[in-house]
C-alpha cells in the first residue's frame, strides 16, 4: 500500500480490493484509491454518488464553470446507465446497481487529460457507509508513470473536495 498521493482515507483492504477499473487500462498501471466514511446509509450515499450525473460536486469554479452542483438530491437520478456520462467526464461502462459504477474517458476528455478509468462503489459500514474511488492510469513508460504522480496530485486535491461534499449531503439528509 502507497500513500499520499495515491491512497487518501482509504483502508488496505480498500486499496487490494479489486475494482472494474483496474480491468480498463492495459497493464502496468497505476491505481489511486480516495475513501471517506459516511454517517448515513449504503442506499442514501449511493444516492448521492449518482448525483455525479448531473455535476462533479467538487471545485464548482474549476470544474463545473462556476455553476454550483445541486445541494439537493436530483429526482430520477437513482442509477447510472451504460453509456451514460457521470462526473461529466466519464462514459459509463458497467453499473452494479446501489453499489459501484465504473467508466472511463470518453473521446474529449481523453484528447485533454488521457486515459482515465474509474470505479466508484458504496459499501455498508459500521458507522453506516463507506464511498470508495478508484481510479486507474497507463504507467507502462517512464513519462506515464511521471504523468499518473502529478496526475495523482491534483486528482486528490479534486476527489478528496468532492467525497467530502457527498458525505456532507448524505450526512444532513440523514440527519433529517
Amino acid at each position: 500500500m502507497s500513500g499520499l498521493p495515491l491512497v487518501w482515507g482509504a483502508s488496505a483492504a480498500e486499496v487490494l480490493r479489486d475494482y472494474p477499473a483496474d480491468r480498463l487500462v492495459e497493464p502496468p498501471a497505476v491505481a489511486m484509491t480516495r475513501a471517506v466514511t459516511v454517517a448515513a446509509s449504503p442506499e442514501l450515499a449511493w444516492r448521492w454518488l449518482c448525483q455525479t450525473a448531473v455535476a462533479p460536486y467538487s471545485y464548482d469554479l474549476l470544474d463545473n464553470r462556476g455553476r454550483r452542483s445541486p445541494p439537493e438530491l436530483t429526482p430520477g437520478l437513482d442509477e447510472p446507465e451504460v453509456g451514460g456520462r457521470m462526473v461529466m467526464v466519464y462514459d459509463v461502462t458497467a453499473v452494479r446497481p446501489g453499489e459501484q459504477w465504473t467508466g472511463r474517458t470518453g473521446p474529449l476528455a481523453e484528447r485533454i487529460a488521457g486515459t482515465l478509468a474509474v470505479t466508484y462503489a458504496v459499501h455498508p459500514d459500521p458507522a453506516g457507509s463507506r464511498i470508495v474511488c478508484r481510479m486507474v492510469v497507463p504507467g507502462r513508460t517512464r513519462a506515464q508513470r511521471v504523468r499518473a504522480q502529478a496526475l495523482a496530485w491534483g486528482d486528490l486535491v479534486m476527489i478528496r473536495k468532492q467525497l467530502l461534499t457527498l458525505q456532507g449531503y448524505a450526512e444532513r439528509d440523514a440527519r433529517r
